[in-house]
């Protein structure tokens, strides 16, 4: 769910690593939803920028207002803002649509050490857009450029206070909050110069007691390419989702400290940073994981074994020996009671009324399915006494308390999966069945199987089952995913043990 509207106003990085291309995998990492205004088109790797192509400031400035006319925003965050038109245009779009909050990562120099914003530019940035920003994020070098455009004269830093003393100078030239980026300047555990050990930013606001440090530990990478774009965008994301600064900071910082950390190492030079450590990216589009298990190749072969077993095909054609299917209707049946049981332990495990409901559906569901075994077991002279009293077989039981077992150690969804073999698994069979061009309609004993599987009760049971499963899914981490498949495959081999308790031939 999209939680927040950011508008980057940004230079392009052909390589991915910084750039609108890295703020919009931030904020799409964030859960926010990202639109561009592009103000410069660059030629570059991790290795250095080979050229740029500006772009007019009234194309720039349409492709803003194309964003906010239609969609609005809640944060603008800027990056390489390329020229002094352009620069100029923005605070004017900035006061003109009153856009809640302004991220200004005053972009100057990349990380391989390219002048991105002309001197010119620099004395706009000051004179236009400071007073306008919500949270200012110069690094050390960027901090000092500022201050001297502005006629501050260079300040030694030797230690945190003076991190904080720059902060508060730039913040006296209109931003309600600076953030001073140390990753230029690690200090020691003491926080003075001396040992690389921690890496200190500095957040300054309106008051003289806003004063935030976040310290991180120093890495010693080249993973940084487009760490300042990356750290700004963060922080327009948490306050497009409605964080005060000081929480959108924090946050940030971490999120970019991690992000080095568990960089993916690409390129020849500084490399890019691992935008989406803290996403977990479900491999299934919504709505479609029960397609995606029965696809999985550690599931398709199991499951393929499992719809053609030769019980199952000698069905479809006739063959199938009458006192094989005697006995599997009878174990059937006495599988279902604990099915039923398991559908039942479905519905107190649920804490929705919606779910409950369902359960119970899918409970009556197998009540009509007894029905069929009922009226098979009645034509071979079986009657119900005596199927309740036939002992239960190894593989029945087994298969039934596992499934129970499952119900009572592990949570709701993994009861479902547990069922689901058997659920989903009946009506694959009857449909492969009524299709396969070997099944026998006429004079076939099981033929009623088959339509009982396929028809309309039965397919309504398999839809209610099937939503319930993909509704809960979504809401499940990667490595979830891998276990709930590990147990249908399991349940999936008691299925196939269920065909194997009797002779097919």
């Amino acid at each position: 769910m999209v939680q927040g509207r950011v508008l980057v106003v940004a230079g392009s990085d052909s390589s991915g690593g910084a750039g609108l291309e890295a703020d919009q995998k931030v904020i799409a990492a964030h859960g926010c939803y990202a639109m561009t205004a592009t103000t410069a088109l660059t030629a570059q790797n991790t290795k250095g920028v080979q050229d740029i192509h500006v772009i007019p400031p009234s194309f720039v400035q349409k492709q803003i207002e194309a964003s906010l006319d239609d969609i609005g925003a809640d944060v603008l965050k800027t990056g390489m803002l390329a020229t002094a038109e352009t620069i100029e245009m923005v605070s004017r779009v900035v006061a003109k649509y009153q856009i809640p909050s302004l991220v200004i990562d005053p972009v100057m120099v990349s990380t391989s050490g390219a002048q991105l914003l002309p001197h010119q530019a620099v004395q706009h940035l000051t004179k236009y857009l400071l007073p306008h920003t919500t949270v200012l994020t110069p690094n050390i070098p960027e901090a000092k450029l500022i201050l001297s455009e502005a006629g501050q004269p260079q300040q030694e830093i030797t230690c945190v206070e003076d991190l904080e003393a720059i902060g508060r100078k730039i913040r006296a030239l209109g931003p309600k909050w600076v953030l001073v980026k140390g990753g230029h300047l690690p200090f020691g555990r003491d926080l003075k110069i001396g040992k690389k050990e921690v890496v200190v930013d500095v957040l300054v606001g309106p008051a003289d007691e806003d004063v935030v440090r976040v310290q991180s530990p120093y890495q010693e990478s080249v993973h940084t390419h487009g760490t300042g774009c990356s750290l700004a965008s963060a922080i327009a994301s948490g306050l497009a989702k409605g964080l005060d600064v000081p929480a959108a900071v924090r946050s940030a910082c971490r999120y970019i400290e991690a992000g080095i950390r568990t960089a993916p190492r690409l390129g020849g030079g500084h490399g890019p940073l691992n935008h989406f450590h803290s996403t977990y990216t479900l491999p299934f589009s919504p709505g479609y994981f029960i397609e995606y298990l029965l696809h999985r190749p550690d599931v398709k072969d199991v499951w393929q074994r499992f719809r053609h077993h030769p019980f199952v095909m000698a069905m479809g054609d006739g063959t199938l020996p009458v006192d094989s299917f005697k006995g599997y209707m009878v174990q059937d049946y006495l599988y279902l009671i604990q099915f039923s049981r398991a559908n039942a332990l479905s519905a107190y495990k649920s804490n929705n009324l919606q779910d409950i409901a369902r359960a119970a559906e899918l409970v009556t569901h197998t009540t009509h399915e007894t029905k069929l075994h009922i009226k098979y077991c009645e034509s071979f002279g079986i009657p119900l006494a005596q199927i309740l009293n036939t002992e239960e077989h190894q593989a029945c039981t087994a298969y039934t308390r596992y499934v129970l077992d499952i119900g009572q150690s592990e949570d709701w969804l993994a009861l479902q999966l547990a069922m689901a073999p058997c659920l989903l698994g009946y009506f694959a069979v009857a449909e492969m069945l009524r299709d396969h061009h070997k099944t026998v309609r006429e004079s076939n004993t099981y033929w009623d199987w088959i339509e009982f599987y396929v028809g309309a009760e039965y397919t309504e049971a398999v839809r209610l089952g099937s939503e319930l499963i993909e509704k809960h899914v979504l809401l499940q981490s990667p490595s979830r995913i891998e276990e709930l498949v590990k147990i249908f495959i399991h349940a999936t081999k008691m299925e196939i043990g269920f065909w194997e308790m009797y002779p097919s031939k």
